[in-house]
């Protein structure tokens, strides 16, 4: 029996509830004053997950509890304790890889100090994270109708880790690319690499409002803690895959956008019949890319810190995904804002984007 463990945090105070329901009648600022206050604990014991060649694993998910804005803003030295804790607590079962999910792999340096504490394997997840962003963006642009050869594509958050990866795996197969983020120095930087490589169209820009519009895909990856796609932001028929936790579109775009498609990055059917014993949002058996990028590596028996720091290589993708696939991993049905898509969801969206473009369905 291969073992890992996986640590999880709230991605808001409110998220708290899940664990402690009296958290949903207190204010925000008092949920996360109490939280600080207490160490990572383990939350529950993960099972049945079986390979295709029949290797078995368990897991555990150990809780941080601390919000994204507490791991942003508190000092780096009070995060790394928490996560040592957390990482002990996973040896102390017999985990010998552990994954660093949300905020967790953003913060400092990307899990590396962390890496040089403790004795277990870490990896932050991003190298499958980016695989299965790019594969959901791809088919879903496919079902709405998009054209590869023609689509111009939008990466949000395009310097982070994850996000120049995806840049650089969605420039080997669309004709145009845009980098969107805060510094031009990186942007600039980026857009340069990916041109010696590809023969895409690379441009950069510092504006969300002003590049989405005309862009057909759109994959989210920033690190901001409140969103950041609007719905004016977006052209109609276009697919956006948010792969940020919290969120980058707004709620909003659900409710005033039913011409564009939203899709959450990154879920994942695992092999066998898992079983996570605990709520995080998703329906029974089904993951997020970087849980699944743990259990895959620990499934193969490869406890080592496979993705670490702020760059993951375009070959860790490719990797990853052979071995994922080659195990039964797979990418889930898409997901939009908390409920599955289904195909006539997507006729829908296809029909009111063509009537928002004012044209005409063919006969």
């Amino acid at each position: 029996m291969e073992r890992f463990a996986f640590i999880i945090h709230p991605l808001s105070a409110k998220d708290v509830a899940r664990q402690y329901p009296v958290a949903k009648y207190l204010p925000d600022r008092l949920v996360e004053w109490a939280i600080t206050h207490k160490d990572p604990f383990v939350v529950s014991h993960i099972t049945g997950i079986r390979a295709a060649d029949g290797t078995e694993a368990e897991g555990w998910f150990i809780g941080c509890p601390l919000t994204p804005r507490q791991l942003l803003s508190l000092p780096e030295e009070e995060v790394w304790k928490r996560l040592v804790i957390a990482a002990r607590l996973a040896e102390e079962r017999g985990a010998k890889i552990m994954g660093l999910g949300a905020f967790t792999s953003v913060v400092g340096d990307g899990g590396v100090t962390l890496s040089k504490r403790v004795k277990i394997a870490i990896t932050t997840g991003n190298s499958y994270t980016v695989a299965t962003a790019v594969q959901g963006a791809r088919r879903a642009a496919e079902m709405l109708e998009i054209p590869q050869h023609e689509a111009r594509v939008a990466i949000v958050g395009a310097t982070g880790s994850i996000g120049k990866t995806c840049a650089k795996v969605m420039a080997r197969d669309y004709p145009e690319i845009v980098l969107v983020g805060r510094s031009v120095e990186k942007l600039e930087a980026l857009a340069a690499e990916i041109r010696e490589g590809s023969a895409a169209h690379v441009s950069i820009s510092t504006s969300v409002a002003d590049s989405l519009p005309s862009a057909d895909i759109v994959v989210t990856v920033s690190s901001a803690v409140d969103a950041i796609v609007l719905p004016e932001h977006l052209k109609p028929g276009a697919v956006v895959c948010d792969v940020a936790r919290p969120r980058d579109v707004s709620v909003r775009v659900a409710r005033e956008r039913d011409d564009v498609l939203v899709i959450e990055g990154g879920v994942v059917d695992p092999p066998g019949e898992v079983d996570f014993h605990f709520d995080f949002g998703f329906p029974p058996g089904k993951a997020y890319a970087c849980m699944s990028e743990t259990m895959a590596l620990a499934l193969a028996g490869r406890y080592e810190s496979f993705t670490l720091g702020k760059d993951v290589s375009v070959e860790q993708v490719d990797e990853i995904t052979a071995m994922a696939e080659s195990q039964g991993f797979r990418l889930s049905g898409f997901r939009s804002f908390e409920r599955a898509v289904d195909d006539a969801d997507i006729e829908r969206i296809i029909e009111n984007a063509r009537n928002r473009r004012g044209t005409k369905q063919p006969a």
